[in-house]
């Protein structure tokens, strides 16, 4: 269980579209206080890399906006969540790319080319030589 998941089942349970709150109310909810990290800006942002408790606000519907450092407050507002990419990618997504539909890759393993084949080798050796005599 992450040290952040009670701000994710917090915010879960939220309808609002927008929700101011103070990094204090934050830290009450946490049941912790916040790391010092807390005053630089990319703490605060949206990224999914970010850190943990970044995917807490993202995965209940929320992004923040409107971030004081200073007066220590925030907007957390709700967005619409796009699929996850898991959804997209099926069970055997290989995480390259995560807007590729659960059809992407249907055919693999259909084909096979000969270790021999030299791909770069034009198709029809003969093709050139029609035009040569022009």
């Amino acid at each position: 269980m992450s040290k952040y998941e009670p701000l994710g089942k917090f915010l879960s349970q939220q309808s609002r579209a927008y929700l101011p709150m103070s990094f204090r109310e934050i830290e009450r909810i946490v049941g912790r206080p916040l790391p010092p990290s807390k005053e630089h800006r990319a703490w605060w942002s949206n990224n999914p890399t970010n850190n943990v408790m970044t995917q807490q606000w993202l995965d209940a519907g929320y992004e923040t906006e409107s971030v004081d450092i200073a007066a220590e407050k925030l907007v957390f507002r709700r967005v619409e969540r796009a699929p996850a990419a898991t959804d997209l990618q099926g069970s055997e997504g290989d995480g390259d790319n995560e807007l590729r539909d659960p059809i992407f890759g249907c055919m693999k393993g259909t084909m096979t080319i000969p270790a021999d084949l030299d791909l770069t080798a034009p198709a029809d050796p003969e093709w050139g030589k029609v035009y040569e005599n022009d």
